[in-house]
């Protein structure tokens, strides 16, 4: 298991004046703002993509019944959906995808405001969707596409006979993914009652969504993750983190809450 907290140091990193660092400063920045200029163009490529109606008859299941693909849009013509990782039978969603579902919550009023919803999508069953979404504390709209076919028509969820044979088609790909679930992130367009997928994204294609990571990418040790078994390795459930749980330890043995018989 990776650590939880890194211990690298940085050594015999160069030191330089004031004058020399403000140089160097000036040229990475004419370098970020190429990647800006870049990123913007790529961003309106993926905006110019064609689209794919939807003939598919999606029905889902939510806290508030079933809903369809088209009623996921709510009052709003764009939808982004992200695909968390949590199978039938889970005990848990999976850390990465938790970690990516910390940054949804404070994104989505602003999303409404630009004519977009936003829904995540697992194949676990309701239940399981609802217990571990208040186990984590979130607000977000989530709802189980257990028993239809849109996760493996969106290439997040596999067979087991496409594990066992090695032929999972995954990030528009077949390869060796070793799990049914996968993570990912797609978009529809509704226009005159009209569904269309617009665009998907799966593995560093989520990145962009990471803004903790966008965070780490500032400092000087970075991600700090050479050397681990994979790159998202020492992510926890923000509720299992030794600091976390010590911490919740504690406030429950000193509140009301923390007394048995208000459990």
């Amino acid at each position: 298991m990776a650590e939880l907290t890194a211990k690298n140091t940085i050594e015999d990193h160069q030191v330089v004046s004031s004058g020399e660092w403000l140089a160097a400063r000036k040229e990475l920045l004419r370098k970020e703002k190429e990647f800006t200029r870049q990123r913007d163009q790529l961003s309106e490529l993926r905006r110019e993509l064609p689209w794919v109606k939807v003939d598919n008859h999606y029905v889902f299941e939510g806290p508030s019944g079933k809903e369809t693909l088209g009623d996921l849009f709510g009052s709003k013509s764009q939808l982004i959906i992200y695909h968390f990782m949590f199978g039938p039978g889970w005990e848990e969603g999976c850390p990465s995808c938790s970690f990516l579902a910390d940054h949804f919550e404070g994104s989505l009023v602003h999303l409404a405001n630009r004519d977009v919803s936003f829904v995540a999508i697992s194949r676990a069953p309701l239940a399981q969707i609802e217990a571990f979404k208040k186990r984590m504390g979130w607000g977000f709209k989530w709802v189980s596409s257990f028993g239809n076919d849109f996760n493996h028509d969106y290439n997040v969820s596999f067979t087991k006979d496409e594990i066992a044979q090695h032929q999972t088609y995954y990030n528009y790909q077949t390869q060796d993914f070793p799990r049914e679930e996968a993570p990912g992130a797609s978009v529809f367009y509704k226009n005159a009652g009209n569904l269309f997928h617009t665009y998907s994204t799966y593995g560093r294609g989520l990145d962009i969504l990471l803004g903790a990571y966008n965070y780490l990418d500032l400092v000087p040790k970075g991600r700090d993750e050479d050397g681990l078994d994979f790159s998202m390795s020492w992510v926890r459930h923000h509720d299992r983190y030794p600091e976390e749980k010590a911490a919740a330890q504690q406030a429950g043995a000193s509140s009301c809450c923390g007394n048995e018989g208000h459990r």
